[in-house]
């Protein structure tokens, strides 16, 4: 019981700094949203504190293949 409350308590903060350190990169303002920059603030809120020990997670969108005419 005591263990799962701690838990919890460490994914919560881990989440908060999370959000925290996409804030701080400007992943939240409006401009220019696409894949990559929604990919990319999804893992940095999931990577959390990993961002101020220098990871800088990117993600990039696959292209996708135009229709041919």
């Amino acid at each position: 019981m005591r263990i799962s409350i701690v838990l919890s308590v460490l994914v919560v903060l881990w989440l908060v700094i999370g959000l925290v350190a996409a804030f701080q990169r400007g992943y939240f303002s409006p401009a220019d949203t696409n894949c990559s920059t929604l990919g990319s603030t999804v893992v940095t809120v999931f990577v959390g504190p990993l961002n101020y020990f220098g990871v800088n997670p990117t993600v990039e969108c696959p292209t996708v293949p135009q229709p041919s005419e």
